[in-house]
Order: C-alpha cells, then structure tokens, then sequence
C-alpha cells in the first residue's frame, strides 16, 4: 500500500520495525527447521536400526506406536501454550512422587533385571523416571521463575530446589536406577547455576553429593564391579566388562562405511541389550563411522538449536524450559555415547531418538514438542504480571 506524505514518516517506521522483526524471526526459523530436521532424522534411524537389531518385526511395531502416541504428545505440546504449565507444577510433580512410589511397592511396580521400574498395564508398561525427568525440568524452571531475585541466597537457591528434586533422587534411588539419577542430578546442577546460583553455594552441597553417591556405589557390587571394569576394561572383557568390550568389537569392525544393514554379526548375542541401551554399537558395526559421526552430529545441532531457543525465549520460564530440556536430552545422549564408547562406566541409559523404550521416547518427543512450543511464542510482547518477562533479560545478564 502506498504511503501519502502525511502518512509517510509513520509508514516508515512502520517498514523499519517490520524489517528488524523479520530479521530477528529469521534465525529462528533456522533454528526450528534444524532442530526439527536432526530429530526426525534420529527417528528414522532408529527405527530402521532397531529392525536391524532385532531380526524382525515385533519390537518395530511396538515403537512405531510410542513414537505414534510421542509424536501426538509433541504436537499437542507445539499447539498449547508451554506457559500454561506453571499452573500445573505442583499437581505434576505429586502426581511422579505418587508413581514413583507405587512403581517400587511389590506387586504393584514390575521387576526385571534386578530393578523395579516399570508400571504395566496388560501388554504396556510405562517407566515413571522417564516422566520424572521432563516433570523435574518444568518444576525447575518454574521456581527459578518464581525466586529469580532470590537465588543468591543459599536457602532459596540451594536447599529448597534440592530439598523437592531430592525427593525424585531419593525414589528413583530405591529402584534402583543409578543412571537417571545422575542425569538429573547434573540437569538440576546446571538448571540451579544459570538460574542464578552462587558456584560457591552450590559446590559444598555438589561435594556431599558427590561422596554419598560414591558410598552408595562402593556398597553395592555390582556398581563397584562395573566401576573396576570401566577402569580396567581389558582385564574384565570376558566377566563384568564383557558387554562395553563387545560393544567396542562391534564399532571397530564396522570401519568407515560399516559391513552392511542388517548383516551385523556382534547382535547374534555378543552384544548383551544391543536394542536398548547398546543400540549405538549397532549402528557403528552395520552403518560404519560415517553414520555415528552423523548421530553425534545431529545431537550436536539439536543441543545448539535448542540452547539458541532458550536464549531468544519471551520470558524467564520458556529460557529455563527450554534450556534445561535441551541438556536433558544432550546429556542423556552424551552419556549413552560414552557408555558404548568405553569412555565412561555403564549406566544403563537409552540413547534418545534411536533405543527401543516406549516410555522414553514419548517423553524425549514431548520434550521436543515443549521447545518448540517456546520456540513459537518466542519474540511476542512481554507480560506484565508478577512473572514480567523481562525478568529473563536479568537472568541472562547475571553471573552464576
């Protein structure tokens, strides 16, 4: 439309604005494309992977309908404001602390290798750790929203977060699931710390932290038989460390460009849990060093993205949700790659995208879904209520 001259100056101001915005909203559709781009790229390698790995059609279909109900969950997400979830932190997070409890009562949760972890329900089962961990990220984000100017203080900013994260840490404990633990001990420390927390607040409470794990390691045989293993891994290759050595066997015979999909030898039963938590091996062996080149590569654009989405969040609660689901999901990836790897003790973590785990999946694409969702409400006008979005320029702007 044509400007006349009395209306030109505000015509162009008007242009001048809509041009900053359009340049601002432009690396962040960048930033949504590749990371929607580098998860639905892990889907599909996933999936045909875990039909490499188990030799047939069963464990496939199963996926197929978690990543079916993950991608509604994802969608669902997308569309509703992620803002609405601040109302809803206190029943969610009693709602996990109910289920975590009745997944380790007997007769109520399900045992299986040693460990009481999943609800089930006729032919699904449901792991509430999985939903522990989004749930711990939203509550999280909502109490640094809420105790921004507070967090400097060692009660606000230490003991009371770690007090009701605790409570998760302490559950999951009793199942036991080691891994999930440190996991969301790290993304609570790291959560804590861009909220505003002192390092030397939060280093005493890390070192306690730290020994009692150790101590609850070194008191039970198996932790500690893995730890040695870890530490001498070619001693142990046909004892305790026999699946991470396998595991390596399997990468290192792939080469660059893998002996083919679906023609993997070290799956024949050398490499124990080869579809869940080892499916990494699997892809190095049939695929080669290009593809899990490719996997590390796509993890990394996902973390970038996603750290780049927090940053250009519209109000403090989107930077710390977005933010902490972003290292959720490249942490749990890192320490899954560093298991298989030999580069760290085994765990026992999914890796993202590509493990067969229902329960992880739908929760790693709701957290997918979550992030996009700040990422489409990033750039809109602030509020003005008592969460003033302008409470994140702050945040970002204050050292830890």
């Amino acid at each position: 439309m044509a400007c006349n001259e009395r209306a030109k100056p505000r015509c162009l101001e008007f242009k001048v604005l809509n041009d900053a915005y359009s340049h601002l909203r432009a690396p962040m559709k960048l930033a949504t494309t590749l990371f929607a781009t580098a998860v639905a790229s892990l889907l599909s390698l996933g999936i045909v992977v875990l039909y490499s790995a188990s030799m047939g059609p069963a464990l496939v279909t199963k996926q197929l309908i978690a990543l079916g109900i993950g991608l509604v969950l994802c969608v669902t997400a997308v569309l509703v404001d992620y803002r609405h979830l601040k109302n809803l932190t206190v029943p969610m997070y009693f709602g996990v602390v109910l289920l975590l409890v009745l997944v380790v009562i007997p007769g109520i949760g399900t045992k299986a290798g040693g460990a009481r972890r999943w609800l089930q329900y006729g032919g699904a089962s449901f792991q509430p750790s999985d939903l522990a961990k989004i749930v711990l990220v939203i509550c999280l984000a909502r109490y640094v929203e809420l105790n921004h100017r507070r967090m400097h203080d060692f009660k606000t900013g230490v003991l009371i977060p770690f007090g009701l994260a605790g409570v998760f840490f302490g559950a999951i404990m009793l199942e036991p699931d080691f891994g999930t633990t440190a996991l969301m001990g790290a993304v609570t420390v790291a959560m804590l710390l861009v909220g505003g927390v002192r390092w030397i607040h939060m280093t005493p409470v890390a070192a306690l932290a730290a020994i009692g794990f150790a101590l609850k390691v070194y008191f039970n045989p198996n932790r500690t038989k893995r730890v040695f293993s870890w530490i001498n891994l070619e001693e142990t290759k046909t004892g305790t460390g026999y699946q991470v050595w396998q595991s390596i066997v399997a990468l290192g015979s792939g080469g660059t460009t893998g002996i083919g999909l679906g023609i993997g030898r070290q799956k024949l039963g050398w490499v124990p849990e080869h579809h869940t938590d080892f499916i990494f091996s699997v892809v190095g062996e049939e695929l080669g060093l290009a593809a899990t080149l490719g996997v590390v590569i796509a993890f990394v654009v996902v973390v970038v993205c996603g750290i780049y989405i927090a940053w250009r969040a519209r109000d403090s609660f989107g930077f710390m949700l977005a933010g902490g689901l972003t290292l959720l999901i490249g942490l749990q990836a890192f320490i899954n790659i560093g298991v298989v790897t030999g580069a760290l003790p085994n765990k026992g973590l999914p890796l993202p995208f590509i493990s067969f785990g229902g329960s992880n999946l739908m929760m790693m694409l709701l957290a997918v879904g979550l992030i996009l969702s700040v990422a489409l409400r990033a750039g809109g006008e602030a509020e003005t209520d008592e969460e003033d979005a302008s409470l994140v320029l702050d945040e970002k702007a204050t050292p830890a």
